[in-house]
C-alpha cells in the first residue's frame, strides 16, 4: 500500500488538562473519501481545527505527517500552501471582497463560474456581489465550497454543519465531493448524514477524542447507529459488536 497522504499518530489535544483529543490514530491515502462519524461534542470539529493549524489548536502530543511533511511546526498559510483546505464549519466573510476576487484568491487568471454552478450557484447573479452580511449564511458555504472546488486541493477537510448545507440537497453535496476527488484530491468528511458518509472509501467513528472503530461505510454507519449517546460525554463507550 502506498505511504498515506495523511497519516496522524497519537494525536493528543488538551483544555485545561481535559484531553479532547487521545492519542488519535488515523491515515488517509491519496484519492481516498473518508468519512468521520461521531456524537456531538467526540471532537471531530477540534480534529479539524488542529489539522489546520488553527489558532488556539496547537496540539500536546503526537504527530501529523502530510506527503511525508510535519505538519506541526507550520502555519495555517503554510499548511494552506502544502495542498491543505478546511471548508464548511465557519461560512466565508470578508467585507469588501467580491465573489470573484474571492474564488480567484492567488489566481487571478482563474475561471471561477464552473465551480459556482457546482455549488448551484448562477455566476451572472453572484460574480459581481460583495461576500458580507448580505449573504445568508448558505450562500456564504456554498461560496466557500466554490473556492474549495476551485484550488483542488490535495486534502479537503469538509466539516459540515450540523443544520446541513441551506438548501443543497445530498445529492449536490454528494457531487461536490466525488468532483474534489475526480480532481485529484482526498477528502476527509465529518459529516451527520449517514448518505453523506455512505459514498466513502472508507469511515470512521470518533468516540472521547479516539478512532474506535474504522472500516467499510456500511459497517461504520451500522455501528454509529448502535451508540445511545446523542452528545459525547468524555468516556469511551464500552461498545460490544453483535
Amino acid at each position: 500500500m502506498a505511504a498515506p497522504l495523511l497519516d496522524i499518530r497519537n494525536l493528543t489535544f488538551q483544555v485545561d488538562r481535559h484531553a479532547i483529543l487521545d492519542r488519535l490514530g488515523l491515515a488517509i491515502q491519496p484519492g481516498e473519501i473518508h468519512a468521520l462519524l461521531g456524537a456531538n461534542g467526540s471532537g471531530k470539529t477540534t480534529l479539524a481545527y488542529v489539522l489546520m493549524g488553527c489558532d488556539g489548536y496547537a496540539p500536546s502530543g503526537g504527530a501529523i505527517l502530510f506527503a511525508g511533511v510535519d505538519l506541526l511546526p507550520l502555519k495555517m498559510h503554510e499548511r494552506a500552501k502544502l495542498g491543505l483546505t478546511l471548508a464548511w464549519q465557519e461560512p466565508a466573510r470578508f467585507e469588501g471582497v467580491t465573489v470573484r476576487e474571492y474564488l480567484t484568491l492567488g489566481k487571478p487568471d482563474g475561471d471561477s463560474e464552473p465551480a459556482l454552478r457546482q455549488v448551484g450557484l448562477a455566476p451572472d447573479r453572484y460574480l459581481n456581489r460583495r461576500v458580507d452580511k448580505a449573504l445568508s449564511g448558505g450562500e456564504r458555504h456554498r461560496i466557500e465550497l466554490a473556492s474549495v472546488l476551485s484550488m483542488k486541493p490535495k486534502l479537503a477537510i469538509l466539516d459540515e454543519p450540523a443544520a446541513g448545507i441551506d438548501m443543497l440537497s445530498i445529492n449536490h453535496i454528494i457531487d461536490i465531493i466525488r468532483a474534489l476527488k475526480a480532481a485529484g484530491g482526498s477528502v476527509l468528511l465529518i459529516t451527520h448524514q449517514e448518505e453523506v458518509a455512505l459514498i466513502a472509501d472508507r469511515a470512521s467513528q470518533l468516540c472521547a477524542g479516539r478512532i474506535i472503530f474504522s472500516g467499510g461505510p456500511r459497517e461504520a454507519v451500522d455501528h454509529f447507529r448502535g451508540r445511545t449517546c446523542v452528545r459525547c460525554d468524555g468516556e469511551v463507550c464500552n461498545y460490544v459488536r453483535t
